[in-house]
């Protein structure tokens, strides 16, 4: 045992002492992945309320869209990933998913349909809209998007800002 320590030592030391010494060159990673999004509702999507930036991370601000919905009706899986949250969040439900990207979305307020750990495709059933109310005069789902610590505007991910009809307030 201490003989082939010693052999190991001995290796590592002259392979450190023989290394190149100046800026380490990073190998070639994989392609980044890129994931297509779609609206977590049936077509037309109707805007009721767009994404409004806090100044700071910890200050208010609208980190999502709402986009007007029918109690009852079909929320979808945004894009294709894995369910990381599928339940009650403080007072509603929410699912939250996963993607390839490493972006994260949350659709809420939801009665979800599947559970942590399922992975989906991109405009699958994930829950449908709960007929709580929520922050909406009309019945809404929010859809918010992170990218690690920041929330994005998730109508930047849909292709051409997506099909959107805007509504006025209260509909």
């Amino acid at each position: 045992m201490c003989a082939w320590l010693t052999v190991a030592l001995t290796l590592l030391v002259a392979g450190a002492a023989s290394a190149p010494s100046g800026p380490a060159t990073a190998a070639a990673g994989p392609s980044p992945v890129v994931v297509r999004y779609r609206a977590p509702t049936a077509l037309p999507v109707r805007l009721v309320r767009g994404f409004a930036a806090p100044p700071q991370r910890w200050a208010a601000g609208h980190r999502g869209i709402d986009l007007a919905l029918d109690p009852g009706s079909p929320v979808l899986a945004p894009a294709a990933g894995t369910v990381a949250v599928a339940g009650w969040v403080v007072d509603r439900g929410v699912v939250t998913i996963v993607h390839g990207d490493g972006r994260r979305s949350s659709l809420e307020p939801v009665s979800p349909t599947v559970v942590v750990g399922a992975r989906v495709a991109a405009g699958e059933v994930v829950a449908t809209l709960s007929d709580g109310r929520s922050h909406c005069a009309g019945a809404c789902l929010h859809w918010g998007v992170r990218q690690g610590l920041d929330y994005l505007d998730p109508l930047t991910l849909l292709p051409d800002g997506g099909p959107v009809v805007l509504l006025p307030d209260g509909r």
